[in-house]
């Protein structure tokens, strides 16, 4: 067995490797994979049947293609009038409609690929309501922000539980090769240890920085990664950044404050920042009140031979203390446009601040192919 020792008397080890009586409840149970389809040639469907019936599902879809795609999600196969979504494209207002044999659309056509990270609530007896965000590369290159959308939607049988998933494209263009759809599920009696998202990576800062750095973890196709810093910057914005790459313009980004409408906004931080060349996240934190930290959760498909795109939705409290004062949230994505390398570091904090990243600050990864 070999246990690895880290700052804090802190112990590094497998599941297999821990004694059972010091596992803690959530070692069992978690997402499970149920199902993967990947597409193997070109074309318009990506399919996932016979899943197991699991009160929750997470949706892992990456779509790459030719030409101009637009895709959508049907349940159970289900082309009927059964449906109804609410979507922004890129912060703009709220579109709703009635589709037949869809949900969960990406509000336009994209002549470049697209990563979604969705949710399903699977209670047979109720409606099926969905959540999704998806991250486009919207062109090649760090020169040109991604786009992103977030929806809702649900399917209104209320018969049976889902049991498939359909991505189907709509646009004039095709799916292609690599394309594919993993469906995970959560129930809260599970037992099961075959947990789908490995942990590679955990560190805590003893002290402020003006970065966190998760260290060099084992790459993976899809990446959770989660950060949290302790301290109220004293001005400036927060950067993400891959590879410890930190210069060189290869990251980009959108970024929307506080969900507004960009041609609505009312003050200078309530709207959709776009950055080139720069990082993939840029979260002003420059207003004045008491530290109350700042939570982000991201997810990140990270293809060597492809442009990474990352969804990042963050929390941040920097307005002032107390329950009196609402949170600041950000609604984020990125790309980083190197095709050669795969994501085996994430650098988070600032590019001049010595003291950015509080002691107690921490990052967190989880992977998987």
């Amino acid at each position: 067995m070999t246990i690895e020792w880290l700052a804090g008397n802190r112990l590094r080890g497998t599941t297999a490797e821990r004694p059972a009586s010091v596992l803690a409840a959530g070692s069992v149970g978690g997402w499970v994979e149920l199902g993967r389809t990947t597409l193997g040639s070109t074309g318009d469907d990506i399919a996932i049947t016979g899943l197991a019936n699991k009160r929750y599902y997470m949706i892992l879809n990456y779509n790459l293609n030719t030409y101009y795609i637009n895709t959508v999600m049907r349940c159970n196969a289900d082309t009927g009038n059964n449906y109804a979504l609410r979507s922004s494209l890129d912060g703009a207002a709220d579109t709703t409609s009635q589709p037949v044999g869809y949900t969960l659309n990406d509000s336009e056509n994209y002549q470049s690929p697209n990563f979604r990270v969705a949710y399903a609530s699977n209670l047979s007896g109720k409606e099926k309501l969905l959540i999704h965000n998806v991250v486009t590369e919207n062109a090649s290159g760090a020169g040109t922000a991604p786009r992103r959308t977030e929806g809702v939607g649900k399917w209104a049988d209320t018969s049976e539980p889902i049991d498939e998933f359909n991505v189907f494209n709509y646009g004039a263009g095709s799916l292609i090769s690599g394309s594919e759809i993993v469906v995970l599920g959560f129930d809260p009696d599970d037992t099961h240890t075959s947990n789908f998202w490995e942990e590679l990576a955990s560190v805590e800062l003893t002290s402020a920085s003006m970065r966190i750095d998760s260290g060099t973890f084992t790459a993976k196709k899809y990446l959770w990664i989660q950060i949290y810093n302790t301290a109220k910057p004293s001005g400036g914005n927060t950067y993400v950044y891959y590879n410890n790459v930190t210069s060189g313009g290869t990251h980009s980004g959108r970024s929307n404050t506080n969900g507004r409408n960009p041609t609505n906004q009312s003050s200078l931080s309530d709207y959709e920042l776009t950055s080139s060349n720069g990082s993939i996240i840029n979260h002003d934190v420059s207003g004045s009140g008491t530290a109350t930290g700042m939570f982000t959760n991201m997810f990140v498909i990270n293809n060597a031979s492809n442009e990474k795109l990352s969804i990042i939705k963050s929390v941040s409290g920097w307005t002032n203390a107390g329950a009196g004062v609402a949170p600041v949230m950000f609604d984020c994505v990125g790309k980083w446009s190197n095709t050669t390398d795969a994501i085996t570091s994430v650098q988070c904090g600032s590019t001049s601040v010595s003291t950015y990243m509080g002691a107690g600050s921490i990052i967190k990864v989880w992977g998987h192919d």
